[in-house]
């Protein structure tokens, strides 16, 4: 029993919980920017290319075995995923610096202290 406690504490903590959340969002964010980059960007950028070389998609790009158009459709995809996720950690990390620590009450220990050093400033 003791063991599927540890197990449900472990997964209660945030950083399990937002590790998953994360993979999720990740997984479907891959599959926008699969979609975006096959059916928007890449016709747009090589439409007319295509059409001079008289073929119908990217993935007819080949050279031997080397299908080097499906490695350009990745390597899109993988540049849009990094800068998206290079904002969101930017914009994380600058929310982080705004946050400044609210001004606390001394503690009686620190007025003490701070008295001392005002009577010995006032010595001459």
């Amino acid at each position: 029993m003791s063991m599927l406690k540890e197990f449900k504490g472990f997964i209660m903590r945030g950083n399990v919980l937002d590790l998953a959340v994360a993979v999720v969002i990740g997984a479907a964010f891959t599959a926008i920017v699969s979609s975006l980059v096959d059916h928007v960007i890449t016709p747009l950028l090589l439409a007319p290319a295509l059409k001079f070389a008289h073929l119908e998609n990217i993935e007819q790009l080949s050279w031997g075995t080397v299908k080097y158009g499906s490695f350009l459709a990745a390597v899109i995809k993988f540049i849009i995923i990094a800068f998206v996720l290079f904002l969101i950690i930017k914009a994380v990390k600058s929310l982080e610096k705004k946050k400044v620590p609210a001004a606390t009450d001394p503690t009686p220990t620190e007025k003490l202290l701070a008295d001392i050093l005002a009577e010995l400033k006032k010595r001459p």
